[in-house]
């Protein structure tokens, strides 16, 4: 980890997690030491992800969601999905994929006993590997909502997840600002920064399903 190997030159860092939780700050609002930087609070993300495939399949009974164990957050983020899911009175299956032959193992234990949703949260493995996920809910015939605007142009049903350009300019400017003379531990930490939903209307038709109206008009972007 990069705190680890200097405690002099300046981070300016982009997470999916609480950086607070995992020791990588001192607070939000004062980081502290030579850190700063964006997050996104991917467990807060996930939530909304499940009310999306809710209201896209409201006759769903029961979900599926895929998640790194490695990740920092890993434990944050099943508690989420396990709460998110009991809000909707359904029962989850949390799988746990770390690498390419765990995501194929995950994707057989899926095809054994089918959910009528998949949600897959943000991460790094996940996003290098969007298109072995993305073929394998196509070939199940899963509806499946991802992390990133790059999931649904691969033929994702639908994302939901920070706006990677607005990330990597707020992560310019502290940068920026850093080069002029601000101290890093001094700059708060940027939460939420800008969401896209995107909708993938062929993935949808391959699918047989028929996106509401209302589910639309949300929809920052409709790929047909």
């Amino acid at each position: 980890m990069s705190k680890a190997a200097t405690t002099t030159i300046p981070i300016v860092f982009q997470s999916g997690g609480d950086p607070v939780a995992t020791g990588l700050v001192a607070s939000l609002n004062r980081p502290g030491a030579n850190i700063t930087g964006i997050t996104s609070l991917t467990a807060e993300l996930a939530t909304k992800r499940f009310g999306l495939a809710h209201e896209l399949l409201p006759a769903a009974r029961r979900f599926a969601t895929l998640i790194n164990p490695t990740s920092p957050n890993a434990e944050l983020l099943i508690m989420e999905a396990q709460t998110a899911a009991a809000a909707l009175g359904l029962p989850i299956d949390i799988l746990t994929a770390s690498n390419i032959e765990e995501i194929d193992a995950a994707f057989a234990r899926l095809a054994q006993s089918p959910p009528d949703a998949l949600v897959v949260n943000g991460n790094t493995l996940f996003a290098n590997r969007r298109v072995q996920i993305v073929t394998l809910a196509s070939h199940q015939r899963l509806p499946t909502i991802l992390a990133s605007r790059a999931d649904a142009q691969e033929g994702g049903l639908m994302s939901y997840g920070t706006l990677g350009d607005d990330s990597n300019r707020q992560v310019g400017l502290y940068a920026g600002r850093i080069l002029g003379g601000a101290k890093p531990g001094d700059l708060p930490i940027i939460q939420g920064a800008k969401f896209e939903f995107v909708i993938n209307l062929r993935t949808a038709k391959a699918l047989g399903l028929t996106v509401p109206p209302t589910l639309l008009a949300l929809a920052d972007e409709v790929i047909e």
